[in-house]
């Protein structure tokens, strides 16, 4: 059994804490300070947090740990024989690295060298990969530059979101660190370094990402709005406001439907937007036209099946239902 301590705050970071306390004594565990979040801006505690004080195990929230201070003396009067670190969120240096005797052993959610940095995931289904994985690396200086412990793939299929597949690499690493841990304690694992000409980056999100260009294929449209749930989310904008897409899923030109009446909510919306459908091949990208289950976007390649979105200040809805509430949403043609 070996001493650890933990350095994670995500969900991401709590099947591997829980995995590591079944089997090791886990000391502490290190985690970013409480956020403030929602609109009483009260503080927020971390997963990692929460998941610890469950366990028994104690909770360091350092601001920094870029400079030695009482964190950093806490962490050698531990006498750990490795640090584990999933999602922390900072960059550890040297001072810190150097502390446990075996090491930072980092659990990265890709392929490293392919996705280093705050996004792996969005990323990986972003560009359309076809599977990723998780990395156990002996953590450096660098932004997921270190050497290569040990590896494992998973496919990522067609329907993934970043925050199913982000659960699934999460138990995929905890049963990974477990596994390889006490061969690395005993110092029975050749390490790999990276290939840096095979490096991609993954920086983190923002909220402007999530912008939907209609122009783009439906194919990288659904990848987009897949990469960026639950986070920034993938929006447009109809009538001045956000409008969320939450679920989409790509179609064909001939997928829309000829007549738009089970979808409208008048006939006057059915009789403006059928010659739309029928000539969607051919429509400005944003278009939207009436189909089987509710409505399609036109798209700069293929139509963007609509199955749930979210309007401003509203409840998560089916696309069959929203239209229903909304006159002209049929035929408009969304900004891009």
């Amino acid at each position: 059994m070996a001493r650890v301590v933990f350095l994670g705050t995500p969900e991401y970071g709590v099947p591997v804490l829980r995995a590591l306390a079944a089997e090791h004594e886990v000391l502490a565990a290190v985690t970013q300070p409480d956020r403030p979040a929602g609109r009483g801006r009260g503080l927020l505690a971390p997963a990692v947090k929460e998941a610890a004080q469950a366990l028994g195990i104690e909770v360091l929230q350092p601001r920094t740990l870029r400079r030695e201070n009482a964190a950093t003396a806490r962490l050698r009067a531990l006498r750990a024989d490795v640090f584990v670190l999933a999602a922390y969120g900072l960059i550890l240096r040297e001072h810190v690295l150097s502390i446990p005797p075996h090491g930072v052993v980092g659990v990265h959610a890709s392929l490293l060298p392919r996705w280093r940095g705050a996004a792996p995931v969005a990323a990986a289904i972003l560009a359309g990969d076809a599977s990723t994985g998780v990395t156990l690396m002996q953590t450096d200086a660098g932004m997921d530059t270190g050497a290569i412990i040990a590896q494992r793939a998973i496919p990522i299929g067609p329907h993934a979101t970043a925050a199913s597949l982000t659960e699934r690499l999460a138990h995929l690493g905890a049963g990974l660190v477990v596994e390889v841990l006490p061969g690395w304690l005993r110092g029975e694992i050749t390490l790999h370094p990276q290939d840096e000409a095979l490096a991609t980056d993954a920086p983190p999100l923002t909220k402007a990402l999530g912008a939907v260009d209609w122009a783009q294929p439906a194919e990288a449209i659904d990848r987009q709005v897949r990469a960026y749930t639950p986070w920034p989310g993938a929006y447009t904008h109809w009538r001045g406001q956000p409008l969320r897409l939450l679920a989409v899923e790509p179609g064909s030109a001939d997928a829309a439907a000829g007549s738009a009446d089970a979808a409208a909510g008048s006939a006057d919306a059915a009789a403006g937007t059928a010659d739309a459908a029928a000539g969607s091949a051919g429509a400005t990208p944003g278009t939207v036209v009436p189909a089987d289950d509710g409505a399609a976007v036109v798209t700069g390649r293929g139509l963007l099946l609509l199955k749930e979105v979210q309007a401003a200040g509203k409840r998560p809805m089916r696309a069959a239902e929203f239209i229903r509430g909304q006159r002209g949403f049929l035929g408009s043609v969304l900004p891009a």
